[in-house]
Order: C-alpha cells, then structure tokens, then sequence
C-alpha cells in the first residue's frame, strides 16, 4: 500500500506524521500513511496553480488522452485495487468490484466529454441586435480542491477528478484518511499516463489540517466537497471568503415507497439493497420504508428474514454478503443512534448490537425498526449505518407527503406495478434522483445530487464537467 503523498509529480514524506490505516473487519491497525500539514497543502497548491496556465490552454483532445490513459490503468488493476478497497473499507468484494469498474467507466466518459469540448468552443450566440455578434467560451475554474469520504473511496475522487481534468482545472485531491491508500493510487496512475507535474496532487490529513488549510488556501478557485452536512457547512462558510465556487453532495433520509401492487419479494430485494449495500454506509441509503397497509406485514416478514440471513463477515470474505462499519467512530454513532430509537419509543424488530461472533471489528447487525415516531432522530436524521425504519401509509397522496417531509431530498425509490403511478409519484418526489422499480443505479451520464440540504450542485454527466467550467461571452461589433 502507497503511503506518501503525491505532489507536483513527485512521491513525498509529508510533514503531519503518520496517520493509522486499520483492516475494519478486525479493528487492528495494517497500515500507516503519511499525513499533510499544511505546508504541505501551501505545496501542492502551489504547483498546482503553476501547473493551471499550460494544462488550461491545452485542447480537449489533449486532456482526453491522460484521462483514457488512467481509465485503461484502473481497468488493468482492477483485481488488487478491489482487493485493496475490500480490506481497507471492509465491503464485500463484489461491491468493490462494482466500485472500480464505475471509477474506469467515469475517467473514460469524461474523456469523451473533453474532446467534445473543442468543438464546442467558441460557439456563436445569436443576438437580437443587428450590429453586434458573439459567442460563448467555456473555461476552466481554476485549481480545485476536491475533499472525498470513506465510503466510496476512489469512486468519489474518481466523480471529481475525471471532470475537474477534462475542464482543463488543476486539482488538490485530499481523500479521507481512512482509505486514502486507494485514492493515492491515482497518483501512481497518473504518472505512469505521463499526466503533467502539478495537474493532480494529493494530500491525505484531517480535516481540521489538511481541510481546512486547503479551503483556505487564496489560490484555491473552487471547492468539491462529499461527506457530512456538519462539515458542508463549515466548507461553505470558508468558501464565502475570496468568493470560492462550491459544490457539496451531503446527506441523505432517502424513502422508498412500496405499493400494493408490487411484487413484494423483488419489492423486499430493493429494500435489502437500497439500505444494507455497504452496510448503509451510503448518503442514498433509503433508510424510510412507507409501505401502504394492505402488504405492511408481508412485506415486514419479508424483510427481517432477509435481514437475519444477510452474512456477516470481512469484506475478503467469498462468503460475506455485508462488511462491517469503516471507521470505529461510524460504529459507535450507529450503536449509539440504535439505542436512542429504542429509549425514543421505536419498535425493534430484529438486529440493534453487534453480531456475538463479531465482537471483534466494527460489525453492527442489520437492524429494523417499527413504529418510529416520526418526529424522532431516527427517522429525520441521517444514520448512515444498516437501519431500516418501516412506516405504513394509506394511499399515494399519504406516501408522497410522508417522503417529502424531510430536511433533505436526495433519492428516492417507488416500487408499483403501475407505470402511471410509478411517474406521477416520481414527479411529485422532491429529490435529485428517483429509481422506479429497479435497485440504485447510479450511472455517469446522468446527474448525481440533491435537493435542500443534501447539497449544491450536481456531479456526474455534462453537469458534473459544468461544475468545473466558468463561461464567458465575447461579444464584438458585426464588421461589414
């Protein structure tokens, strides 16, 4: 596993100490990085800003061919980088497969955008003025400061390099400290493509360092942020000096709303994969069950058998069908928001501790609850840990309402066998992306991000390479 940092081209020591890397599955430490401080972001920054003038005045085509490049080495290592993901983020294998095959498929579609991009240039804008002319440019924001999270280590970074490159900006990537060993790997990638020195840099470190040193940093132009609405906040605050641009995907209280007319065990399927995939360390999770009444016991039945049967166990585990919580704070936050359920006056069903062979490592059991008063921590507040909370409704109007009613609107999911339905309830959904009878597929041409708190702005598609791009109108009188 790498363990420095990586800037200016170049493989260095960092100056914020050592940082433990740890084998969730087990709580024991495998592994130690080095940490940035922030001379070390000043650095980084620096060349990445050196780096802007060049790598900015270079063609789409020219950018493309380093992000085809880093593509085709993610697809080439995708075995030991699932393997890596696998032992470092503790999900099953299979899910970390998934997660390297999404990272090559984003460098690979941003690389198709960036070629578009010359043609696209220059664009003429037509004028209602007879004596005038113009057209559109579209340029990079500057150096970027991308900060990503531990759930999907190299999947986000990939959600924000591969675009922020194809505009034409310079990055500083500063993965989470937990599994930054995979993310750093994009350094590695990134020099054997032959990527420019200073156009890609990485800086591993905490938050209240390393974070916060490059949100501050004056030559830093735009901010991409995905983790916790506590620290979006804070981001934003800092961005508002020197005007930084921002983009933040935060939070999730994501409903999936089940009707009669479903099939309950393919309904019972996408409520298993739609909040235990990564052990519901997602900000999509649909966490909110709303059930309408007729099927609330069957389906109810349903889920605590599937539940119960999910296997437990490290993430290198063939046998493993949900790994353990990443982090040892993320486990006692789940713990700790399943005991408050209970002391709330929520119903538990099944799960609520750690497994009895799993006392070792960071496991918490699949967990759902009933009766969940709905003004309660546990069903308005994020958990980001395997709890599912079940909710019978009445009818469609109900439904919408009960999803609705949330601070935040990222997915939402609408099982029925009613197509009509099925689009009139994903239209009145207010959230970013709603899925209709089919698990959470997340595909990089199309937009990723949420309504009110869940964040600002939207990755992945054209609108993920918009995020990194100024525009800029020219206009000039019409010579005769």
């Amino acid at each position: 596993m790498r363990d420095q940092l990586f800037i200016d081209g170049r493989w260095a020591a960092g100056n914020g100490g050592a940082l433990p890397v740890s084998d969730p599955s087990t709580g024991q430490v495998i592994h130690h990085i080095a940490a940035g401080s922030p001379d070390d972001v000043d650095a980084a920054v620096k060349a990445a800003a050196a780096a802007f003038p060049t790598w900015s005045s270079t063609t789409g085509e020219h950018r493309a061919t380093f992000l085809d490049a880093i593509a085709e080495g993610l697809q080439a290592r995708a075995d030991d980088l699932a393997r890596l993901s696998a032992g470092i983020n503790g999900k099953p294998l299979a899910e970390a497969e998934v997660d390297l095959a999404d990272s090559a498929a984003t460098f690979a579609y941003y690389a198709t955008l960036a070629r578009a991009l010359d043609a696209r240039q220059d664009a003429p804008v037509p004028l209602a003025h007879p004596g005038f002319q113009a057209h559109l440019r579209r340029e990079p924001v500057g150096v970027a400061a991308l900060i990503t999270p531990w759930n999907f280590p190299l999947v986000t970074s990939a959600w924000k390099v591969a675009p922020a490159l194809a505009a034409g900006c310079t990055v500083v990537l500063k993965p989470s400290e937990f599994t930054a060993p995979l993310d750093l790997e994009l350094g590695a990638l990134a020099e054997a493509a032959g990527l420019p020195p200073g156009v890609l840099n990485i800086v591993p470190g905490g938050g209240e360092t390393v974070g916060a040193a490059l949100c501050a940093h004056p030559k830093i132009a735009k901010i991409s942020f995905t983790g916790s609405n506590a620290v979006g906040e804070r981001i934003m605050a800092a961005a508002a000096t020197g005007t930084k641009r921002v983009s933040l995907e935060l939070g999730g209280k994501s409903a999936i709303l089940v009707f009669a007319d479903s099939d309950l065990d393919h309904a019972a399927d996408l409520v298993v994969s739609g909040l235990f995939t990564n052990a519901g360390q997602m900000c999509s999770a649909t966490g909110r069950l709303l059930v309408e009444e007729s099927v609330y016991q069957p389906l109810l039945d349903r889920l605590v058998t599937s539940a119960r049967g999910l296997r437990l166990g490290p993430g290198l585990d063939p046998e493993t069908t949900m790994g353990p919580m990443t982090t040892e704070a993320q486990h006692r936050k789940v713990l700790s928001a399943i005991r408050r359920g209970v002391a709330d006056g929520a119903t538990l069903v099944t799960g609520g501790g750690v497994p009895a062979d799993k006392a070792e490592g960071w496991f918490v059991e699949p967990t759902v609850f009933t009766d969940v008063p709905l003004d309660s921590a546990l069903w308005r507040e994020e958990i980001f840990g395997p709890v599912l909370c079940v909710h019978p409704f009445r009818d469609e109007a109900e439904a919408v309402r009960l999803a609705n009613d949330s601070e935040f609107g990222l997915v939402a999911t609408v099982v029925t066998g009613d197509d009509a339905r099925a689009e009139r309830v994903a239209a009145a959904l207010e959230v970013g992306v709603a899925w209709i009878d089919c698990p959470q597929m997340v595909f990089v041409e199309a937009s990723w991000g949420g309504y009110r708190r869940s964040g600002i702005g939207r990755e992945l598609g054209p609108w993920g390479l918009e995020a990194f791009q100024e525009i800029k109108h020219v206009v000039r009188p019409k010579r005769a």
